[in-house]
């Protein structure tokens, strides 16, 4: 068992949670119990994943996506409401780290989402720092979009630029569209993230640069139970990964 405060004084450590300008409150977002055996980690805190958490005798969930966000209403009705009192009555700890989840350098979602796709960083770019960008692993947009739906189980919508030879790729995860400028002057031949809006594929036809939509959730399954296996070595805790699919 270990303590829910040294739980959280190791989290702020670990991602420096008050170097990020952000739309969520990182942190503690819902208070359970003091004492925590059982850690899960997922990507969304929804109610399929809360539901799963309480199945699975949880004492603290921890997740890129929290409950609470910058523009909300306040308002504790319908699924908010629905979502707190699960939390309440098992006295489930939350614990919700949105861009300082992303951004750290081997446990955060593009750290360990480069890892899978072959993908090392030598700089960052874009605001905040959050975006990665090195060598390419594979020479061709058709063979980055192969090994991306090999390990993400999902073919990425894909505008192909010029069909140039790789050398450098950049990535984002999650809804990170908006980096493709500073993706591109930062000298990728590529960028990969999760969501694509309708001036990406103009900018990728008129710059030649390729751009590759992989799914926001699939692209951020991967930093949270990274996160959660070092508390779990840290504080000797159980940690379980509860995967909720989403198609987005």
């Amino acid at each position: 068992m270990a303590d829910r405060d040294a739980i959280e004084r190791e989290l702020r450590a670990l991602l420096d949670p008050d170097a990020f300008s952000d739309h969520a409150p990182n942190g503690l977002q819902v208070e359970g119990r003091r004492e925590v055996g059982l850690l899960v980690s997922g990507v969304t805190a929804s109610l399929a994943l809360i539901d799963a958490a309480v199945d699975a005798g949880a004492d603290a969930l921890l997740v890129h996506h929290g409950l609470f966000w910058r523009g909300q209403d306040g308002r504790v009705v319908g699924w908010m409401r629905r979502r707190l009192a699960r939390l309440l009555a098992h006295e489930i700890n939350l614990f919700a780290y949105h861009l300082p989840l992303d951004a750290h350098p081997t446990l955060g979602n593009n750290a360990q989402l480069g890892a899978r796709l072959g993908l090392a960083a030598d700089a960052r770019f874009g605001a905040q720092s959050l975006g990665f960008i090195g060598p390419a692993a594979d020479r061709s947009v058709d063979a980055l979009s192969a090994r991306i739906a090999g390990v993400l189980g999902r073919l990425p919508t894909v505008v192909a630029g010029d069909g140039r030879p790789l050398a450098r790729v950049a990535w984002c995860s999650g809804g990170a569209q908006g980096y493709f400028e500073a993706a591109i002057a930062a000298g990728a031949d590529a960028f990969v993230t999760g969501e694509i809006s309708e001036p990406q594929a103009h900018l990728a036809r008129e710059t030649g640069v390729a751009f590759l939509a992989c799914g926001h959730h699939a692209t951020e399954r991967y930093g949270a139970p990274a996160v959660g296996e070092h508390l779990a070595a840290r504080f000797g805790l159980a940690h379980r990964f509860i995967e909720i699919d989403n198609p987005a």
